[in-house]
Protein backbone atom coordinates (compact mmCIF):
# COMPACT_ATOMS: atom_id res chain seq x y z
CA UNK A 1 0.00 0.00 0.00
CA UNK A 2 1.28 4.09 -0.49
CA UNK A 3 2.57 6.07 2.14
CA UNK A 4 -0.72 7.95 1.30
CA UNK A 5 -2.89 5.67 1.95
CA UNK A 6 -1.09 3.64 4.76
CA UNK A 7 -1.10 7.51 6.58
CA UNK A 8 -5.22 8.03 5.65
CA UNK A 9 -6.42 4.23 7.21
CA UNK A 10 -4.29 5.06 10.45
CA UNK A 11 -6.44 7.88 11.02
CA UNK A 12 -9.57 5.53 10.99
CA UNK A 13 -8.87 1.71 11.24
CA UNK A 14 -9.31 -0.56 14.19
CA UNK A 15 -7.69 -3.62 14.73
CA UNK A 16 -9.63 -7.42 15.22
CA UNK A 17 -6.98 -9.66 15.89
CA UNK A 18 -4.29 -7.03 15.34
CA UNK A 19 -5.53 -6.46 12.09
CA UNK A 20 -6.07 -3.60 11.27
CA UNK A 21 -9.42 -3.17 9.32
CA UNK A 22 -10.76 0.49 7.70
CA UNK A 23 -13.74 1.38 9.61
CA UNK A 24 -14.88 4.45 7.35
CA UNK A 25 -18.58 4.40 6.15
CA UNK A 26 -19.99 4.06 2.95
CA UNK A 27 -19.80 7.47 1.60
CA UNK A 28 -16.26 7.76 3.64
CA UNK A 29 -15.11 4.98 1.84
CA UNK A 30 -16.08 5.23 -1.50
CA UNK A 31 -14.55 8.67 -1.56
CA UNK A 32 -11.18 7.64 0.21
CA UNK A 33 -10.92 4.82 -2.36
CA UNK A 34 -11.87 6.81 -5.76
CA UNK A 35 -8.93 9.58 -4.21
CA UNK A 36 -6.39 6.56 -4.35
CA UNK A 37 -7.37 5.12 -7.77
CA UNK A 38 -6.65 8.86 -8.79
CA UNK A 39 -2.80 9.26 -7.14
CA UNK A 40 -0.49 8.59 -10.33
CA UNK A 41 1.92 6.92 -8.59
CA UNK A 42 2.04 3.85 -5.73
CA UNK A 43 -0.50 1.19 -5.29
CA UNK A 44 -3.15 0.02 -2.70
CA UNK A 45 -4.39 -3.10 -2.57
CA UNK A 46 -7.98 -3.48 -1.63
CA UNK A 47 -9.56 -6.56 0.34
CA UNK A 48 -12.63 -7.49 2.07
CA UNK A 49 -12.29 -9.10 5.31
CA UNK A 50 -15.13 -11.42 6.51
CA UNK A 51 -14.76 -14.13 9.18
CA UNK A 52 -13.74 -17.35 7.41
CA UNK A 53 -10.71 -14.97 6.08
CA UNK A 54 -10.14 -13.55 9.29
CA UNK A 55 -9.43 -17.31 10.45
CA UNK A 56 -7.05 -18.14 7.54
CA UNK A 57 -5.42 -15.72 8.29
CA UNK A 58 -4.72 -17.14 11.91
CA UNK A 59 -3.59 -20.12 10.63
CA UNK A 60 -1.66 -18.66 7.71
CA UNK A 61 1.32 -16.53 8.50
CA UNK A 62 1.75 -15.73 4.84
CA UNK A 63 -1.61 -14.86 4.21
CA UNK A 64 -1.55 -12.38 7.66
CA UNK A 65 1.27 -10.51 6.92
CA UNK A 66 0.11 -9.91 3.53
CA UNK A 67 -3.29 -8.94 4.59
CA UNK A 68 -1.43 -6.34 7.26
CA UNK A 69 -0.19 -4.02 4.15
CA UNK A 70 -3.02 -4.17 2.41
CA UNK A 71 -6.58 -1.68 2.78
CA UNK A 72 -8.53 -4.23 4.91
CA UNK A 73 -12.54 -3.20 4.35
CA UNK A 74 -15.26 -5.20 7.10
CA UNK A 75 -17.19 -7.59 5.23
CA UNK A 76 -20.25 -9.32 6.89
CA UNK A 77 -21.51 -9.82 10.38
CA UNK A 78 -19.42 -11.82 11.68
CA UNK A 79 -16.59 -8.69 11.91
CA UNK A 80 -19.48 -6.63 13.45
CA UNK A 81 -19.70 -8.55 16.05
CA UNK A 82 -16.42 -9.23 16.67
CA UNK A 83 -15.58 -5.29 16.30
CA UNK A 84 -18.40 -5.15 19.37
CA UNK A 85 -16.82 -7.07 21.52
CA UNK A 86 -13.16 -6.07 20.84
CA UNK A 87 -14.00 -1.93 20.78
CA UNK A 88 -17.69 -1.60 21.81
CA UNK A 89 -19.16 -0.66 18.48
CA UNK A 90 -19.70 -2.65 15.36
CA UNK A 91 -18.89 -1.18 12.17
CA UNK A 92 -19.98 2.12 10.59
CA UNK A 93 -20.67 -0.33 7.53
CA UNK A 94 -20.99 -3.26 5.88
CA UNK A 95 -18.46 -3.03 2.66
CA UNK A 96 -18.40 -6.11 1.26
CA UNK A 97 -16.99 -6.45 -2.16
CA UNK A 98 -20.63 -7.90 -3.78
CA UNK A 99 -22.11 -4.59 -3.09
CA UNK A 100 -19.21 -2.12 -2.46
CA UNK A 101 -17.27 -3.01 -5.96
CA UNK A 102 -20.64 -1.89 -8.39
CA UNK A 103 -21.38 1.55 -6.14
CA UNK A 104 -17.30 1.81 -6.42
CA UNK A 105 -17.37 1.85 -10.41
CA UNK A 106 -20.54 3.89 -10.30
CA UNK A 107 -19.34 6.54 -8.04
CA UNK A 108 -16.03 7.01 -10.15
CA UNK A 109 -16.83 9.71 -12.49
CA UNK A 110 -13.32 9.49 -14.70
CA UNK A 111 -13.58 7.39 -16.93
CA UNK A 112 -10.88 4.23 -16.41
CA UNK A 113 -9.37 1.45 -17.87
CA UNK A 114 -10.26 -1.75 -15.85
CA UNK A 115 -8.72 -5.13 -15.79
CA UNK A 116 -10.69 -8.27 -14.85
CA UNK A 117 -8.99 -11.44 -14.00
CA UNK A 118 -11.04 -14.69 -12.46
CA UNK A 119 -13.42 -16.92 -12.77
CA UNK A 120 -14.77 -19.55 -16.12
CA UNK A 121 -14.15 -17.77 -19.41
CA UNK A 122 -17.92 -17.14 -19.76
CA UNK A 123 -18.77 -16.07 -16.28
CA UNK A 124 -15.61 -13.22 -16.43
CA UNK A 125 -16.93 -11.98 -19.94
CA UNK A 126 -20.40 -12.63 -18.89
CA UNK A 127 -19.69 -10.23 -15.78
CA UNK A 128 -17.69 -7.47 -17.89
CA UNK A 129 -20.77 -7.15 -20.65
CA UNK A 130 -22.83 -6.82 -17.22
CA UNK A 131 -19.73 -4.27 -15.83
CA UNK A 132 -20.20 -1.84 -19.45
CA UNK A 133 -23.62 -1.71 -18.91
CA UNK A 134 -23.50 -0.44 -15.42
CA UNK A 135 -20.76 1.96 -16.06
CA UNK A 136 -20.29 2.82 -19.91
CA UNK A 137 -18.57 5.39 -19.51
CA UNK A 138 -15.45 3.21 -17.72
CA UNK A 139 -13.56 0.28 -20.66
CA UNK A 140 -13.49 -3.00 -19.45
CA UNK A 141 -10.86 -6.01 -20.30
CA UNK A 142 -11.16 -9.70 -19.57
CA UNK A 143 -7.10 -9.98 -18.94
CA UNK A 144 -8.09 -13.33 -17.99
CA UNK A 145 -10.25 -16.36 -16.85
CA UNK A 146 -9.20 -17.74 -13.22
CA UNK A 147 -7.80 -21.11 -14.95
CA UNK A 148 -3.93 -20.46 -15.58
CA UNK A 149 -0.75 -21.57 -14.15
CA UNK A 150 -0.15 -19.64 -10.91
CA UNK A 151 3.30 -20.98 -10.38
CA UNK A 152 4.35 -19.22 -13.71
CA UNK A 153 1.99 -16.41 -14.83
CA UNK A 154 4.31 -14.72 -17.30
CA UNK A 155 1.43 -14.64 -19.74
CA UNK A 156 -0.98 -13.05 -17.40
CA UNK A 157 1.19 -10.49 -16.12
CA UNK A 158 2.82 -9.68 -19.32
CA UNK A 159 -1.14 -8.95 -21.21
CA UNK A 160 -1.33 -7.06 -17.64
CA UNK A 161 1.46 -4.44 -18.56
CA UNK A 162 0.41 -4.38 -22.19
CA UNK A 163 -2.73 -3.52 -21.40
CA UNK A 164 -1.70 0.08 -19.28
CA UNK A 165 -4.49 -0.57 -16.90
CA UNK A 166 -5.60 2.22 -14.04
CA UNK A 167 -7.47 -0.47 -11.98
CA UNK A 168 -7.19 -3.90 -11.78
CA UNK A 169 -10.02 -6.50 -10.23
CA UNK A 170 -9.10 -10.20 -9.23
CA UNK A 171 -11.77 -12.53 -8.64
CA UNK A 172 -10.10 -15.59 -7.79
CA UNK A 173 -10.90 -16.45 -3.93
CA UNK A 174 -9.12 -16.00 -1.03
CA UNK A 175 -6.17 -16.46 0.33
CA UNK A 176 -5.17 -17.60 -3.33
CA UNK A 177 -6.05 -14.01 -5.03
CA UNK A 178 -4.17 -11.46 -2.29
CA UNK A 179 -1.15 -14.19 -2.57
CA UNK A 180 -0.99 -14.08 -6.58
CA UNK A 181 -1.71 -10.32 -6.00
CA UNK A 182 1.39 -9.95 -4.26
CA UNK A 183 3.89 -12.35 -5.65
CA UNK A 184 2.84 -11.24 -9.61
CA UNK A 185 1.49 -7.51 -9.49
CA UNK A 186 3.73 -4.53 -10.21
CA UNK A 187 3.02 -0.99 -8.56
CA UNK A 188 3.43 -0.32 -12.73
CA UNK A 189 0.74 -2.74 -13.24
CA UNK A 190 -2.32 -0.91 -11.90
CA UNK A 191 -2.93 1.93 -9.31
CA UNK A 192 -5.64 0.06 -7.74
CA UNK A 193 -5.86 -3.64 -7.24
CA UNK A 194 -9.58 -4.88 -5.95
CA UNK A 195 -9.83 -8.83 -4.68
CA UNK A 196 -12.77 -9.07 -5.05
CA UNK A 197 -13.38 -13.39 -4.50
CA UNK A 198 -16.83 -14.82 -5.98
CA UNK A 199 -17.56 -11.29 -7.48
CA UNK A 200 -18.03 -11.96 -10.99
CA UNK A 201 -20.40 -15.08 -10.45
CA UNK A 202 -22.64 -12.63 -8.46
CA UNK A 203 -22.15 -9.92 -11.51
CA UNK A 204 -22.81 -12.62 -14.33
CA UNK A 205 -25.83 -13.88 -12.94
CA UNK A 206 -24.14 -17.48 -12.34
CA UNK A 207 -25.06 -17.53 -8.68
CA UNK A 208 -28.43 -15.26 -7.34
CA UNK A 209 -28.37 -12.86 -4.81
CA UNK A 210 -30.17 -13.14 -1.75
CA UNK A 211 -33.61 -10.77 -1.99
CA UNK A 212 -32.39 -7.10 -1.14
CA UNK A 213 -34.37 -7.76 2.27
CA UNK A 214 -32.37 -10.23 3.52
CA UNK A 215 -29.15 -8.24 1.97
CA UNK A 216 -30.16 -5.16 4.76
CA UNK A 217 -30.72 -7.63 7.43
CA UNK A 218 -27.15 -8.69 6.88
CA UNK A 219 -28.35 -12.37 6.52
CA UNK A 220 -26.67 -13.12 3.34
CA UNK A 221 -24.97 -15.97 4.08
CA UNK A 222 -28.19 -17.80 5.84
CA UNK A 223 -29.50 -17.56 2.28
CA UNK A 224 -26.14 -18.68 0.56
CA UNK A 225 -26.14 -21.70 3.42
CA UNK A 226 -29.28 -22.83 2.12
CA UNK A 227 -28.85 -22.09 -1.61
CA UNK A 228 -25.35 -24.43 -0.92
CA UNK A 229 -25.58 -26.58 2.18
CA UNK A 230 -23.28 -29.43 1.21
CA UNK A 231 -20.40 -26.70 0.47
CA UNK A 232 -20.91 -24.06 2.78
CA UNK A 233 -22.12 -25.86 5.83
CA UNK A 234 -18.90 -25.92 7.32
CA UNK A 235 -17.93 -22.42 6.97
CA UNK A 236 -20.82 -20.63 8.36
CA UNK A 237 -21.83 -23.59 11.17
CA UNK A 238 -18.61 -24.35 12.39
CA UNK A 239 -16.49 -21.74 11.39
CA UNK A 240 -18.17 -18.59 12.91
CA UNK A 241 -18.63 -20.12 16.49
CA UNK A 242 -15.13 -20.60 16.14
CA UNK A 243 -14.28 -17.13 15.10
CA UNK A 244 -16.26 -15.75 18.19
CA UNK A 245 -14.62 -17.82 20.47
CA UNK A 246 -11.55 -16.73 19.03
CA UNK A 247 -12.72 -13.12 19.22
CA UNK A 248 -13.35 -13.70 23.20
CA UNK A 249 -10.32 -15.37 23.73
CA UNK A 250 -8.20 -12.95 22.11
CA UNK A 251 -9.67 -10.18 23.70
CA UNK A 252 -9.73 -11.41 27.24
CA UNK A 253 -6.06 -12.82 26.73
CA UNK A 254 -5.18 -9.09 25.35
CA UNK A 255 -6.20 -7.77 28.67
CA UNK A 256 -4.29 -10.08 30.67
CA UNK A 257 -1.27 -9.35 28.70
CA UNK A 258 -1.51 -5.18 29.51
CA UNK A 259 -2.65 -5.91 32.94
CA UNK A 260 0.38 -8.38 33.91
CA UNK A 261 2.98 -5.73 31.69
CA UNK A 262 5.97 -5.60 34.49
CA UNK A 263 5.44 -2.96 37.11
CA UNK A 264 9.04 -2.03 36.36
CA UNK A 265 8.94 -1.47 33.16
CA UNK A 266 5.37 0.81 33.67
CA UNK A 267 8.02 3.10 36.22
CA UNK A 268 10.54 3.34 33.29
CA UNK A 269 8.08 4.50 30.45
CA UNK A 270 6.93 7.10 32.94
CA UNK A 271 7.99 10.81 32.51
CA UNK A 272 10.63 11.82 34.64
CA UNK A 273 8.95 14.73 36.26
CA UNK A 274 6.17 11.52 37.14
CA UNK A 275 9.31 9.67 38.78
CA UNK A 276 10.09 12.27 40.85
CA UNK A 277 6.72 13.06 42.20
CA UNK A 278 6.64 9.37 42.73
CA UNK A 279 10.09 9.03 45.15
Amino acid sequence: MNLIANFAVLASRRTIFDLPVCDLGWDDALVFINELASIPVGQTVVCFVNAHNMLTALHDDEYYRIMSHNLVLPDGIGLNIASQIAHGAPFPANLNGTDFVPAFLTFMEAPRRIGLIGGTRSVVEAAAENFRRHTPWHEFVVVSDGYFDKVDSTEVTEEIERQKLDILIVGMGTPLQEKWVHDNIRADHARLVLTVGALFDFVSGAVPRAPKTVRMMRMEWAYRLLQEPTRLWRRYIVGIPIFLFHVLRYRFRRRERILSYPEEQVTVLQPQSDQKKAS
